[in-house]
Formats: C-alpha cells, sequence, structure tokens
C-alpha cells in the first residue's frame, strides 16, 4: 500500500512538471516571438502589404486560398496592377510607331493569341524584354502601354522591398516573384532602373546581394525554358553598359527609346497640345526645330510652363472677386506661340545652368 502510494505521488509531481515545462515554453516562445516582432521595424509594413494584396487579388478575380498563396507571395502581390486601372494606351505614345508595332507583333499577339503559336516554340513571346535609352523619353510609358493592351497581371516590382534583414529572406522574396507571376500569368514583371538592381556582378559584392541575384537569374532561367509559361520580365534603364552580361543574355528583345527627333517631337507636341486651348499661330514644327535635344518629358515640362504663364496674366488682370471654376476656365485664354517660345527659353537657360555645373563640380 505504500508502495503504491509513493508511485501516485511521483506520478502527480510529474504531471505538475510536465504542466510547468508546458507553460514555461510557451510563455518563452511567445516572449521570444514577440521581441523579434519589435527588432523587426518592417512589421507594420509587411501587414500593410498583405492587407493591400488582399484587395488587389479580390478585384482582379483571384482567389488567394485557391492560388494557395504564401506569406512572400502576398507581399509581392502588393505590387500588382489592375490592367484595367493602367490610364496608358497606345494613344499616349507619340513618335515610337515603330516600336509600338514592333511590341504589338512580338510580345502582345503571342499573349492575345495564344492558339495561333502553341506549335511553335520560335514564335513564343520574349521572356525578357530590355527597354534602355536616355531619361525621359517613354521607357516607362511603353511598359504600362504594353500591360494594358495585352491585358495581363501587371507586377510593379520595387527592388527595395527584396531586401531583408534576416538571412535567406531576400531570396525567398525573390523566388516569390517568380512564383506569384507563374500562378497569376499572363503576367510581366517590370522593373524600372533594373541596373540598379542586376548591374554587373564583381567580387566586392555582398554575400546576401550575389546569393538574391543568383536566386533572381535561376528562377528566370526555369522560365526561359518552360514555353508553356506566359511570364515577361521586362526592365528599363538608361545605363545598358552597366547590366550584367548574363541578364542581357535573358533579354533577347531589346528596344532603344532615344531622343526624338524634329517629326517625332512635333507628333508629341501635338499630342501634348491636342486636350489644350491654344492660339490658331501655334506652329509645332517650328517649336519643335526648336527644341533640339529635348525628351518627351522635357517637351511635356515645356508645355506645362507656357500653360502656367496663362495662368499668371488672368491672375494679375482679375479683380479680388472670387470667382467659381467655369468662369476661370473660360476668362483662361489660350496657349500662345509667345508663351511656348518664352517657355522653351527658359528651360534651356535652366537646363544649360545645370549641365555647366554639373560639369563644374565634375
Amino acid at each position: 500500500m505504500g508502495l503504491f502510494g509513493e508511485n501516485s505521488i511521483n506520478k502527480a509531481e510529474l504531471l505538475g512538471v510536465i504542466i510547468r515545462l508546458s507553460l514555461l515554453t510557451a510563455v518563452s516562445f511567445m516572449t521570444l516571438k514577440w521581441a523579434l516582432n519589435q527588432m523587426d521595424h518592417t512589421l507594420s509594413q509587411k501587414k500593410k502589404a498583405k492587407d493591400k494584396a488582399k484587395k488587389i487579388c479580390k478585384k482582379l478575380g483571384l482567389e488567394i486560398e485557391q492560388q494557395q498563396l504564401n506569406d512572400y507571395e502576398m507581399v509581392i502581390a502588393s505590387h500588382l496592377v489592375d490592367p484595367s486601372d493602367i490610364s496608358v494606351s497606345w494613344e499616349d505614345v507619340a513618335g515610337l510607331e515603330d516600336v509600338v508595332q514592333e511590341m504589338k507583333d512580338t510580345v502582345i499577339l503571342p499573349i492575345q493569341r495564344q492558339d495561333l503559336f502553341a506549335d511553335s516554340q520560335l514564335t513564343q513571346p520574349p521572356k525578357g524584354v530590355l527597354l534602355y535609352g536616355p531619361p525621359g523619353c517613354g521607357k516607362t510609358l511603353i511598359a504600362k502601354a504594353t500591360a494594358k493592351e495585352a491585358g495581363a497581371r501587371f507586377i510593379n516590382l520595387d527592388v527595395s522591398m527584396l531586401t531583408d534583414k534576416w538571412y535567406g529572406e531576400s531570396q525567398k522574396l525573390a523566388a516569390a516573384v517568380f512564383t506569384l507571376a507563374a500562378k497569376i500569368q499572363p503576367c510581366i514583371i517590370f522593373i524600372d532602373e533594373i541596373d540598379a538592381f542586376l548591374r554587373m556582378r564583381a567580387s566586392q559584392d555582398h554575400e546576401a546581394t550575389a546569393m538574391m541575384k543568383a536566386q533572381f537569374m535561376s528562377f528566370w532561367d526555369g522560365f526561359i525554358t518552360d514555353h508553356s509559361c506566359i511570364v515577361i520580365l521586362m526592365g528599363a534603364t538608361n545605363r545598358p553598359m552597366d547590366l550584367d552580361k548574363a541578364i542581357l543574355r535573358r533579354m533577347p528583345s531589346r528596344f532603344n527609346i532615344g531622343l526624338p527627333d524634329c517629326s517625332q517631337r512635333t507628333k508629341i507636341l501635338r499630342l501634348i497640345l491636342s486636350k489644350e486651348p491654344i492660339a490658331e499661330e501655334v506652329d509645332c514644327e517650328t517649336l519643335a526645330r526648336e527644341t533640339v535635344g529635348f525628351s518627351g518629358s522635357d517637351l511635356r515640362e515645356v508645355c506645362r510652363n507656357a500653360s502656367l504663364y496663362r495662368v499668371r496674366d488672368f491672375n494679375q488682370s482679375s479683380s479680388s472677386k472670387q470667382s467659381d471654376e467655369d468662369d476661370f476656365q473660360d476668362a483662361l485664354r489660350p496657349i500662345t506661340m509667345v508663351d511656348l517660345v518664352l517657355s522653351i527659353e527658359k528651360f534651356k537657360e535652366s537646363k544649360f545652368l545645370s549641365t555647366s555645373g554639373l560639369h563644374t563640380s565634375a
């Protein structure tokens, strides 16, 4: 009887020890998890990214449970863009008819009519497209218009989101870019200023950066060999010489978006001014001859400044009474040739000062 009693006491004590150890382990785990979360300053950003991704996926008609998206893919999904939300179309691109036609033939048509190209591997859309040229010439504009016209899901990838201080997390995020794109294909992955991310590798590169690039290119290779997967990586840069040779090999379709010539500048000016009230004497061909070396964004800035001149004149000539918006629009005079010429001269001065300042500091 005494022996049975001792065994009963030992069992009770053992059960108590097990319960205490279980509670201590649970408390220790929760405390450690809380401490790690406090150390991770990006936790709130990740939560916001997941909430944003859920809203975007719902709008695109993507079932998160059905697609089985993991946490890393949800972070990438926060950068998804609905093609219907893209306001840019081919009508907003002027002076680049040859590039637009080639994009339609080599990229958009194989995506829209996959049945026509199913029996041929040579006519499949390219897995990599590179848009290069001076800044402000329409590279990002073409990428957005391509995604809209093709009706493909568009991932506007912010490279900074791939960097994580925890070891191995960056590689998982890089892999999630392609695994997500495969699940929601057809998909276009766009990386602006791609040279900042996939520049030429060197022995001085940080280990984490080198591993992330290797992971990125490894998954990219998988899509290149899989002809049934409609995923296109599109990059834009004004420094193509800085890109790694392995990256250039993976981007066989390359388009040089250079500074517009005189005829292209004429088309761009007409497009910009087509929705603005202008005087009859405005001559876009004359303005194009006076804007040698101007990019498309430069021409838009010139027209914007010219439009502000008429607002300034209205403020100087109007009375102190506040007018409503309709009266304001009716009272504004149209943009004149003088406004545009003055704006061009002013822009040339600022452009010369910035260039000479750079040379002086160099």
